[in-house]
């Protein structure tokens, strides 16, 4: 056996003792972390009996050669509601008609969707209030519907527990990533932290455990977490405040979705998107990269994303359009973000 075939057989049998293994050791590579911004595809339209001038937290899946979106509006005569619309390329998302789901009467935002084989149905996960649901009236729900491309056919919000589970501060922007014996439920509570609790896929979407704290860094919000095509590793994106734009993206990977979370492009000035690694088109719209979403690269509860080929999307606003007004009532778009190689 000649020296160099000895280093490969040494280094193969040492990475594969450290649970690393060769085919996943860099599933991700930092460096290559840089970006091309869309124009905004996506503006607020006048439907459901209200004027919206924000639309936000965007919620996307691909089924039957369609886009489904699902997303948050914002407006004075109603503070906030979800959303849908569908069409076939992103070039057409502008006309498409919006449509809020009629299922729920008070405040429902930040919606997920996929679909839960087990179940074989479609989740809707998203965070809402209902007065009627107790105390607090404030929590994650669900709906559920057989058919992605009938706004009418989701169930009515349900709560995902009936009540608050610790006596810590209550979260926000709720994520459900399955494997193959639990759901995870993954939310941040704007204070550097990001809990985790969970539940068997037979219980699911009820009996979830005290929560615990997954992570704590200097995060914020909107933590998205997905499992890495091809290998055994999970990535979680969140949202931080105040680096290259006024909102940006940091990036952490696990082993074990009940692991720890070890950075990965988790700083200011090396994040996962943020205006230092993003391109314009041409034009600023946008000095924020807030609350997005990985496009999957499949629809079911593993939320698989395809390493190479990574989109987001985000939404997106100018510091002069948000300056002076209460945050609910900032004008979010919506775009997209694509990989781009640097010469």
């Amino acid at each position: 056996m000649t020296t160099l075939l000895k280093f490969l057989v040494v280094a193969a049998s040492v990475l594969t003792w450290t649970g690393v293994g060769l085919a996943q050791s860099i599933p991700l590579d930092p460096s290559t972390f840089h970006w091309q911004m869309s124009d905004p595809l996506v503006t607020s339209q006048p439907t459901g009996g209200s004027d919206w001038h924000s639309i936000k937290d965007p919620s996307v899946v691909r089924v039957d050669g369609k886009w489904h979106l699902f997303a948050t509006v914002r407006g004075t005569q109603r503070s906030h509601a979800i959303v849908y619309l569908s069409f076939d390329d992103w070039k057409h998302a502008e006309s498409a008609p919006q449509t809020v789901l009629p299922i729920h009467a008070g405040y429902f935002c930040a919606p997920q969707v996929f679909w839960f084989s087990p179940h074989q149905k479609w989740y809707l996960i998203c965070q809402a209030a209902d007065p009627s649901w107790g105390e607090p009236p404030y929590r994650p729900a669900f709906s559920t519907t057989d058919d992605i491309s009938d706004p009418s056919s989701w169930t009515p919000l349900k709560p995902m527990y009936d009540r608050k589970p610790n006596d810590d501060k209550s979260g926000l922007d709720f994520w459900v990533i399955c494997h193959e014996r639990q759901a995870f439920l993954f939310y941040t509570s704007n204070d550097g932290r990001m809990w985790r609790t969970e539940t068997s896929l037979d219980q699911f979407p009820f009996g979830w455990q005290t929560p615990v704290v997954a992570l704590k860094d200097r995060i914020f919000e909107a933590s998205h977490t997905y499992r890495i095509k091809g290998h055994d590793q999970w990535l979680t994106i969140i949202e931080e405040q105040n680096g290259h734009g006024w909102r940006f993206y940091k990036a952490y990977i696990a082993d074990r979705l009940d692991g720890d979370w070890k950075p990965l492009a988790a700083t200011a000035d090396q994040a996962f998107a943020s205006l230092k690694n993003v391109q314009h088109p041409g034009h600023t719209w946008t000095e924020s990269v807030s609350h997005a979403e990985l496009v999957r690269s499949s629809n079911d509860e593993h939320l698989e994303i395809d390493p190479q080929n990574l989109q987001i999307v985000f939404q997106g606003v100018l510091d002069r359009d948000r300056r002076g007004r209460k945050y609910g009532e900032i004008p979010w778009k919506l775009g997209l973000l694509t990989p781009v190689s640097l010469p």
